[in-house]
């Protein structure tokens, strides 16, 4: 069950949490998408129903080029950086072209 939801984490998504910040799932906007296409009504909806589980993730000692081709190869446009088990950070395609890695 997800306890805490991590809304801090902007541009398109936002990262599902327990409150030890062990990652559940992710809701994107593609998620969103989806749902109303379904004509889910997403008041009385948990987001646990429509949400991405096990999303992919990387370790914050990674290489950003590392994650870019993960990001490219999994065609994914978002990643959450996981330390430990809990969620420290998440990053996008646009970080990674702010970052002049893509």
């Amino acid at each position: 069950d997800a306890d805490v939801i991590k809304d801090d984490v902007l541009e398109g998504m936002t990262a599902v949490v327990t409150e030890a910040l062990a990652v559940v799932g992710i809701f994107t906007d593609g998620d969103l998408r989806r749902a109303l296409e379904k004509v889910v009504d997403l008041r009385g909806t948990p987001v646990t129903q429509v949400m991405t589980r096990n999303p992919r993730s990387i370790g914050p000692d990674r290489l950003a080029a590392e994650t870019a081709q993960m990001m490219e190869e999994h065609k994914i446009s978002q990643i959450l950086v996981v330390d430990n088990g809990a969620l420290v950070g998440a990053l996008n395609t646009h970080d990674l072209f702010r970052a002049k890695v893509i």
